[in-house]
């Protein structure tokens, strides 16, 4: 087989057929208005094809579903290619992350001599897992989504506005991340990037908080619980700002109410906690007075000279430490 034809193959086993249609014909097919086809396609995140052959009958049922949504008045048309740009975001991020995870194993087989080839590899893990990969999605997606409905059930239930909610917000990153990173090989700066953000999500997660987005040498996240935030960005300053192969790790926190939107976060304490970094020590936790007066005895607390953060004028910002015989305890966890 050459190699074009070993791209063709990988390229039918990812989307499972081979590509038979113009934009024109898979609109037609898909029951959508040419306008409307395009606008599902851009909002997947993928440039305008033209006149070429680049749908494939898995195109063609997209489409089919998404007129079937607008037809059917269930959701209506600004809602559907809403939840499409949302769908597309997401699923463009996992598929750049998937492939380059995989790359690294493709590589490892090129090298010793389990394939003839990078494709030939990647054709052999299209083939066995691909599908299960695929089972995997659906089944995290429903779970996610059974998790995020019931934290709109529960605002729905305290009688607030649905996408409104109160929490303390986390904001970690890495010291002279950017300095450091200029001295690294490619290699290096990704692996020092997925060693971070693994395991702070680890942390983060395992505390019952959620990780709203990384940013390469950050990380944004939300608890409900002001006490479990802060107990959180203390794991990260001990376990992250301790390790050898990773900088020094600051943490900011600013509790109140938030925006969700597109599964990111938008308020006063995001911004709040952002700034809270740039006045924090290193591998320390530095926080607002809104979440230090949510703290119980077990934390101690020292107030720092006002000084100005930029949209939120002269702040007082709060240092936070266990005190020892709960520092103890955590220790012994």
């Amino acid at each position: 087989m050459s190699r074009s034809d070993d791209r063709d193959e990988l390229a039918r086993l990812i989307l499972g057929g081979d590509l038979e249609f113009d934009a024109t014909q898979v609109t037609e097919l898909g029951g959508l208005s040419h306008e409307n086809g395009l606008r599902l396609w851009r909002a997947l995140g993928f440039p305008d094809t033209g006149d070429d052959i680049a749908y494939g009958r898995a195109d063609v049922d997209a489409m089919t579903v998404v007129a079937g949504a607008i037809d059917s008045g269930v959701l209506d048309e600004e809602t559907v290619f809403r939840m499409t740009r949302a769908l597309g975001r997401t699923m463009s991020r996992l598929a750049d992350w998937q492939v380059s995870t995989l790359v690294d194993m493709v590589e490892t087989e090129v090298d010793s001599g389990g394939a003839s080839s990078r494709l030939g590899a990647a054709i052999e893990l299209a083939q066995t897992v691909t599908p299960n990969f695929e089972r995997l999605i659906i089944y995290a997606w429903r779970r996610h989504l059974a998790a995020s409905v019931a934290r709109v059930e529960a605002l729905g239930a305290a009688d607030e506005e649905l996408l409104t909610s109160s929490v303390t917000v986390g904001f970690a990153d890495l010291v002279r991340f950017t300095a450091l990173s200029n001295g690294l090989d490619d290699a290096s700066l990704a692996s020092l990037v997925e060693t971070f953000e693994s395991r702070c999500t680890d942390i983060v997660t395992s505390r019952g908080g959620r990780v709203i987005k990384t940013l390469g040498d950050a990380i944004l996240y939300v608890c409900d619980d002001a006490k479990i935030a802060t107990l959180t960005a203390l794991d990260i300053v001990r376990q992250v700002g301790s390790r050898q192969d990773l900088p020094d790790v600051r943490v900011g926190l600013a509790t109140g109410s938030v925006i969700n939107r597109l599964g990111d976060v938008f308020g006063p304490p995001v911004n709040m906690a952002a700034r809270l970094t740039s006045v924090a020590r290193t591998n320390r936790v530095i926080v607002d007075k809104t979440t230090a007066d949510a703290l119980g005895e077990e934390f101690e607390t020292r107030a720092l000279t006002a000084r100005p953060l930029r949209g939120f004028g002269n702040v007082e910002p709060v240092t936070v430490s266990l005190r020892r015989t709960f520092g103890r305890q955590l220790d012994e966890r």
